[in-house]
């Protein structure tokens, strides 16, 4: 291992020890002193590959004053900030969606929820409340995971990251308090599983586009290019932790970062200036309805079961009795999936809710729809009945908007699963 001084940013694998404390925190204090006020060089190690030693970056991670909030490095940066704290826009939204089609994007979704599940029985818990297979992960891997009714009705999707120590549960920001009440009503007495909501002590970052391999290389995180999606490996930025994953909340491609808020701005604007664009969350949205990926309130409700918002690769049919097992089992094994969710490219805007009709008789309803790439046209998602169009069909939405039916990428990478699989 070679040693470097100066200000330079270098992300080193960490050693083998839990992620947070006992209490869900992260493993340091935030103390105002005057090291955190004063910028100053740091000793860091380099990461040697095959190839040598990587250089690390001439990019200065001098610990920010643990005052200076991300909101307010955005702010800068020209972002529009709700009173929630949710980082709407950089009025750059056209920008943004075209380069998380050519480019890279990075989007905060800190406000997004972080559960830690800890406990000697945190894997039996969960492999028995989701429909993923958590007893085929290992440390260092992950999956998505959807929370179900008793009668497989949707609830959230989740992204699992298992750790050493925890399970790592992203949701959705309308789903957190709920799911962890929920979580929290089947822990019986005798259980070793804690719950913690870990969202305020936490930032977390997604990377979107085709250069996101690009800037991880850029960063020496290569190694994590090209594994398996929920991947994920721990790292430090001058002795703060953050842990880095393969894919996102909407996609199996790109990456996610968790980090402490007081590392927040800096890898932030770290990213910025390996070339990504910053994305709000309004065109997050419109990303989100593109890819096809389905959210609560919206596609998951308890109109819609499992099966039918097409979360194929999230259920797993081999590992016995779980919530909505026996369900999901019925509608595979009598082949009761009446409906499932497709993209419609619309003429006009289209509300949601609206009935989707083919020659007057109801096959559906509108449950999502944004503006179109550059306001030409407009997209939406919506629930039809199977066997009454196929790709490329054309359907009436509401009253008199035209709209023809298309695949998108989220729901076209679902593979339905077999029982002959392992997960």
């Amino acid at each position: 291992m070679a040693s470097i001084t100066g200000d330079l940013l270098l992300l080193n694998p960490w050693r083998s020890f839990s992620y947070l404390d006992q209490n869900g925190a992260f493993p340091w204090t935030q103390t105002k002193t005057k090291e955190h006020k004063q910028k100053h060089k740091f000793t860091l190690s380099s990461k040697t590959t095959r190839k040598g030693v990587v250089l690390a970056l001439p990019f200065d991670l001098s610990p920010p004053p643990i005052d200076h909030d991300l909101l307010d490095i955005v702010a800068t940066e020209g972002a529009k900030v709700s009173d929630d704290g949710i980082v709407e826009t950089f009025d750059n939204d056209d920008q943004a969606f075209e380069a998380a089609d050519n480019g890279v994007v990075v989007a905060d979704l800190s406000h997004f929820g972080r559960i830690r599940v800890s406990g000697e029985d945190r894997i039996q818990f969960l492999h028995n409340q989701t429909t993923a297979n958590f007893e085929y992960l290992h440390e260092g891997q992950g999956c998505d995971t959807v929370f179900v009714t008793p009668t497989a009705r949707t609830i959230d999707i989740a992204h699992a990251w298992i750790m050493k120590n925890a399970v790592l549960l992203v949701v959705s920001p309308v789903t957190l308090r709920s799911i962890s009440e929920m979580l929290n009503k089947y822990i019986f007495f005798n259980d070793k599983v804690e719950i913690q909501d870990i969202t305020k002590q936490t930032c977390f970052f997604v990377l979107v586009g085709p250069k996101s391999n690009q800037i991880m290389e850029e960063l020496n995180l290569g190694d994590l290019v090209g594994q398996p999606y929920g991947t994920h490996q721990h790292f430090s930025v001058n002795g703060m932790p953050i842990t880095v994953g393969v894919g996102n909340v909407i996609s199996e491609k790109g990456f996610s970062l968790l980090m402490s808020p007081a590392a927040a701005g800096s890898v932030w604007k770290t990213i910025l200036s390996q070339g990504a664009i910053p994305m709000g969350s309004n065109a997050w949205e419109k990303l989100r309805i593109f890819q096809g990926r389905p959210a609560p309130q919206k596609e998951l409700t308890n109109e819609y079961n499992v099966l039918e918002a097409g979360l194929w690769n999230s259920i797993s049919l081999n590992k016995g009795c779980y919530k909505g097992q026996e369900t999901i089992a019925r509608l595979i094994t009598y082949d009761g999936v009446k409906q499932r969710l497709w993209a419609i490219r619309l003429s006009a805007p289209a509300e949601v809710g609206s009935l989707i009709t083919i020659d007057g008789k109801k096959v559906g309803k509108l449950t999502s729809c944004t503006s179109g790439r550059k306001e030409n046209g407009y997209f939406g998602l919506g629930y039809i009945k199977r066997q009454t169009v196929s790709e490329g069909d054309t359907v009436i939405v509401g009253d008199s908007v035209p709209g023809t039916v298309v695949e998108v990428p989220f729901l076209a990478g679902q593979r339905s699963p077999t029982r002959s699989s392992s997960s």
